[in-house]
């Protein structure tokens, strides 16, 4: 099976698990390709026991575990490279909102070694990692056990009150006219705002989210300052973020200076 082929399943079994039904025709415009591969894709899925497909609607089996810990294997050294990096643009006694993702999840190691840091999280996984001497705001809002993260007005109310912090979010993927995009519209809303309350914002997304946009936007590109990433961008995608002064940082590689 090819990398190309790979990666769009588990494109089609993201949407799955955060949607929880759709149709065949909505998830061929989600994942930007046609019906009839999609077809094929969910036979080899359904054959597997990870999704079922019952008069054209897909939802994830009932013996699936693709959730957060089913996420967090998913290119496991390019999310810890981008983690790394990440927590070196943190300094000490600083306070920093981390989103519920995976790739976010992999700053808490070296962020261990900081000093004085403040954590704001939505995320329970989050919260039980952190065990450094310091604190942990914890977004109150409605719980989802497959993400191990709070959500809706109770966290959005919480968020409201914070400003002035250091903001990591990452995405299921990015489009140069819309900007950064998650695939369900309640991660999409509280990230949105933590960005809207942030002093900085910095996108962290392994290579794979340049290949494809999601569904929801969180927010268009104006508001980013900084990208972590595990390579280098695609040429037209090096030559984009830098006309928009953001500056890239991935490995062995200098960040692109901003044009400001």
């Amino acid at each position: 099976m090819s990398m190309a082929t790979r990666q769009r399943r588990e494109r089609i079994l993201t949407e799955v698990a955060d949607r929880k039904h759709l149709s065949i025709k909505d998830l061929a415009t989600a994942v930007m390709v046609s019906e009839a591969t999609v077809r094929r894709d969910l036979k080899v899925l359904a054959d597997m026991g990870q999704v079922e497909v019952v008069h054209g609607d897909v939802s994830l089996a009932r013996n699936s575990s693709f959730s957060f810990r089913s996420k967090a294997q998913r290119n496991v050294e390019a999310k810890r490279t981008i983690g790394r990096l990440a927590a070196e643009l943190v300094s000490d006694d600083e306070q920093v909102f981390l989103d519920s993702g995976t790739t976010c999840f992999e700053m808490l190691p070296p962020l261990k070694r900081k000093h004085g840091l403040s954590i704001i999280a939505n995320s329970s996984r989050v919260a039980m990692e952190w065990d450094r001497p310091g604190s942990i705001i914890m977004l109150g809002g409605q719980y989802r056990p497959d993400r191990m993260d709070t959500v809706g007005p109770l966290a959005a109310s919480s968020l409201e009150q914070l400003r002035g912090y250091l903001a990591f979010i990452g995405a299921d993927g990015v489009s140069m006219d819309v900007g950064v995009m998650a695939s369900d519209i309640d991660s999409a809303h509280i990230y949105r705002l933590a960005i809207q309350n942030a002093r900085e914002t910095i996108l962290l997304i392994d290579h794979t989210k340049f290949l494809a946009p999601s569904l929801f936007k969180i927010t268009g590109w104006e508001a980013l300052s900084r990208l972590v990433t595990d390579q280098p961008p695609p040429p037209q995608w090096a030559e984009f973020l830098q006309a928009r002064g953001i500056k890239v940082l991935c490995p062995d590689h200098a960040p692109v200076a901003s044009n400001a």
